[in-house]
């Protein structure tokens, strides 16, 4: 006889669920001959009551009586091809011992949320922060993986520099305690190694901030039980993130797993323990690699599992958004079956979450991947663009060569509106990512716009302004990397010990005036985009390109709005004195925004226009009226209505 039915439905969820009076276990795998449920509620025996029931389409399911919130359990799979335990692919929380980790059972509710009446940011609202929760910010990083809780430490410090939404690199369990992130081998489980364990004293210091963090808000406080559960602390973060105004968006990979899931036994790799040594017949992957195994996209149950996976964080996590790795792979090494995946995923999470943010990684960019289903489009909302990237880090190498190097600003004006793409919004944009400044990739910005030299120069400090400035101040959701607001210039490693000089230097806040400078000029640069509708709205029109004197100038509005802002960017080593500008309108503009006041605050060498000019001169580049102005060498001015 069987495992019990009772509580088993066709609606019974995959994986392990807690009822009344015990838990129900659902598991696929189609061509396993028999599967014990096993763990702490049945003394991890491997009898009738607990051999799971097989039913149509490779499903098993079973109702285990007594089974209870921590307890421990994993499947027993015998197969053609042999026998032995494997873990939930479906498991919320997994137990701290690798290389062979427990599943445990994990109730949805034991976190008390109080973000009822949070609603995230505008999509074109929104300014991202990349971080890397391991190394990202904590005590002893060189020693010890950062965790969810330490990010408690730096909400204050988000929300005074503007940004409204954290786009955390993956944190689901992978099986080194370092890592990037995108080597996940258990995807419904947090990372453990971000966890702070129940019995380390440091968690009553976490709870402390927590608790202060919540009650400034209003916000009932937190019990030390909650926070000694491990998957709750990431919980805690996103309810505390939300209170703040921050909405938090997840890095999910789902065009492959970890490239060492093949050697972990108990994992999902050849998860129904089929016969052969096929990489095409493990059940969950294709024979095909990119960086691991590539998911099967041609099975409908394989479409399905990572489906759930984005539904499960939505629901469960309460997260905003989801930033989804390389979809170019799911597309292109998945004929048809990739791009149908990204169709459904798509449909499914904007009719359970419709203000729920979904950004592909596509490259080339492609604008199809964020056009409507029906006009044959993949369905994202946004996906991330290099258009200002390389284009802004080119004029910027190009500056660094000296006043007698040629600046071609044409390639920025191309890009400063992402080509094809139906919405501005729509490219994420950045100019430094965990990509481009990894280890011996592309250098920071400040090295970039150093030339080789010292980054502590005006020559880099000016141009990286200028870079910065150039990206929030251009059309689509702007991102900043950990680090690139403080004029951070070395490389980033999740390796610390193999690259112990690739930690965010937070010090220097306090011990260094370039960098603290460059906080406070990113600060206020980040609040004049938010105060500003004009900068995050769709309009932008090129007023000036002028490669000879290395100046650029453009519009931006909001249509019927009024309130037009213009920028004017200068890569020129010597300032322009009486330079000519196009305005839309007549009269008084102000000068909001001067990036020569932030060299050595507050610069008593800024050049500028006194706080305001008057567009009193006659129709230039197409527009009714002009200006002459000063214009500050190696700058971005900002002139508003």
């Amino acid at each position: 006889m069987p495992a019990s039915q009772h509580h088993i439905t066709p609606d019974t969820p995959m994986g392990a669920t807690l009822v009344d009076g015990g838990a129900t276990f659902r598991v696929w795998a189609p061509r396993a001959t028999a599967i014990y449920i096993c763990g702490d509620f049945n003394e991890w025996r491997r009898d009738a009551a607990s051999l799971l029931a097989r039913h149509g389409g490779g499903r098993w399911t079973g109702f285990v009586a007594g089974a209870l919130d921590g307890h421990h359990y994993k499947f027993y799979v015998m197969g053609a091809g042999g026998e032995g335990f494997k873990r939930d692919p479906y498991a919320r929380d997994l137990a701290n011992s690798w290389p062979d980790p427990d599943c445990i059972l994990r109730s949805s509710t034991t976190f008390p949320w109080q973000d009822h009446d949070w609603h995230a940011p505008a999509f074109p609202d929104l300014i991202v922060y990349q971080l890397h929760i391991g190394t990202w910010y904590g005590p002893n990083r060189d020693r010890r993986v950062a965790t969810f809780l330490d990010v408690l430490d730096r909400i204050e410090y988000l929300v005074a520099l503007g940004v409204n939404a954290i786009e955390p690199l993956p944190i689901v369990e992978y099986s080194t305690p370092r890592s990037m992130g995108y080597n996940g081998s258990d995807l419904f489980s947090p990372e453990m190694d971000y966890e702070v364990l129940p019995d380390d004293p440091a968690l009553d210091r976490y709870l402390a901030l927590a608790n202060r963090l919540l009650t400034q808000k209003g916000k009932a406080t937190l019990t030390r039980s909650v926070l000694a559960v491990g998957v709750n602390q990431m919980k805690a973060l996103v309810d505390i993130c939300h209170h703040y105004g921050i909405a938090v968006i997840l890095d999910v990979v789902y065009n492959h797993a970890s490239g060492d899931v093949a050697g972990q036994s108990e994992s999902l790799y050849f998860f129904d323990r089929a016969a052969g040594h096929d990489p095409n017949d493990s059940l969950y992957f294709t024979e095909q690699d990119h960086t691991g195994p590539v998911f099967a996209f041609w099975k409908e149950e394989v479409r399905q599992f990572l489906i759930d996976n984005a539904t499960f964080f939505a629901d469960e996590y309460h997260v905003d958004g989801f930033r989804y790795d390389q979809v170019t792979v799911i597309d292109k090494q998945n004929a048809g079956s990739g791009w149908l995946f990204c169709q459904q995923l798509n449909a499914t999470l904007h009719a359970r979450h419709p203000a729920l943010l979904n950004i592909a990684e596509y490259w080339g960019p492609e604008p199809a991947v964020v056009r409507p289903q029906s006009a044959g489009g993949a369905g994202f909302h946004a996906s991330w663009h290099d258009g200002l990237r390389t284009t802004i880090r080119g004029v910027v190498a190009q500056a660094s060569g000296g006043q007698q190097a040629f600046v071609d600003w044409q390639p920025v004006v191309d890009q400063l509106r992402a080509p094809g793409f139906r919405d501005a919004w729509r490219a994420v944009q950045c100019i430094e990512s965990h990509d481009e400044v990894y280890r011996d990739r592309g250098p920071r910005i400040p090295s970039l716009a150093a030339g080789g030299g010292s980054t502590r120069t005006w020559y880099a400090t000016s141009r990286a302004r200028v870079a910065t400035a150039l990206l929030l101040t251009a059309p689509g959701i702007p991102m900043l990397f950990m680090g690139q607001e403080i004029y951070e210039d070395k490389r980033w490693a999740d390796d610390v010990a193999n690259h112990p000089d690739t930690l965010v230097f937070w010090d220097g806040l306090a011990a260094d005036s370039t960098m603290r400078d460059f906080h406070r000029f990113t600060t206020e640069l980040v609040w004049v985009r938010r105060d500003h509708a004009a900068l995050r709205g769709e309009g932008i029109r090129t007023l000036v390109m002028d490669n000879g004197a290395r100046v650029l100038a453009f519009q931006r509005w909001v249509e019927g709005v009024g309130r037009d802002v213009v920028v004017v960017a200068s890569l020129n080593e010597v300032t322009h004195y009486d330079y000519q500008v196009p305005l839309p309108s007549s009269g008084l503009w102000r000068e909001v925004f001067n990036s020569d006041v932030y060299e050595a605050w507050v610069n008593p060498g800024a050049a500028g226009n006194g706080g305001a000019i008057h567009a009193a001169g006659p129709p230039l580049n197409g527009l009714p009226h002009s200006a002459r102005i000063v214009v500050p060498a190696n700058s971005v001015l900002i002139f508003a209505r």
